[in-house]
């Protein structure tokens, strides 16, 4: 059926449901762009960084932008400049990478890499940015980006998976089982609350 994201309860969710809300219609078209764009988080380092440089260096955009303000356990280095420093050492020119260093969640990774982009590019020159995150944030992800970056901007979403986190995995799992029910949550209570735009989705009745 289909249905808009504001009109689903995440607590009746089916697992399958839930599945197909996270996970389905977020594949990579392969297309190239102007910015690879990375969300920080406390393991964007192991999960996230691998994937952004091997799409830098298959040359899908000359341009990496590392956004993330926190600076977890284990660093003196909030996400971005931590991720950047990594990418150097993968091999990536430190003249391709852009830093944005004073965000906190999702919504701010966008909204304070609006003039990082401006800055360094012009939003009127992006055509399409390539974004980099995990498989269960890249929905909301992708609304955010929807919401709040400028209309002629077209994405192409790369997932990437974690250990416990997978679309045909997650329901075995205690953390997976948490971590995309909190996610679930938080897309459709983000939707409803009016922080993200809604959009139509197809799911299982």
């Amino acid at each position: 059926m289909k249905i808009n994201i504001s009109q689903l309860d995440p607590e009746k969710l089916s697992d399958l449901q839930m599945t197909e809300l996270l996970f389905y219609n977020m594949e990579d078209d392969h297309k190239k762009g102007d910015c690879i764009f990375v969300p920080g988080s406390s393991k964007a380092v192991i999960y996230r960084l691998p994937k952004a440089v091997e799409l830098y260096k298959a040359g899908r955009a000359k341009k990496i932008l590392f956004s993330g303000g926190v600076t977890w356990e284990g660093t003196d280095l909030p996400e971005a400049e931590l991720l950047r420093s990594k990418a150097i050492e993968l091999g990536v020119s430190d003249q391709d990478i852009l830093v944005e260093q004073v965000s906190l969640h999702t919504k701010e990774n966008v909204l304070a890499s609006l003039l990082i982009l401006d800055r360094a590019l012009g939003l009127h020159n992006i055509r399409r940015l390539i974004v980099v995150t995990t498989n269960i944030h890249m929905h909301r992800m992708y609304l955010c980006l929807k919401t709040f970056m400028p209309s002629w901007i077209s994405y192409s979403l790369c997932m990437v998976d974690d250990v416990t986190i997978k679309k045909d995995n997650w329901f075995n799992h205690a953390d997976g089982r948490k971590r995309v029910k909190m996610e679930t949550w938080k897309l459709i209570n983000y939707v409803k609350l009016g922080y993200i735009m809604d959009e139509e989705v197809e799911i299982s009745e």
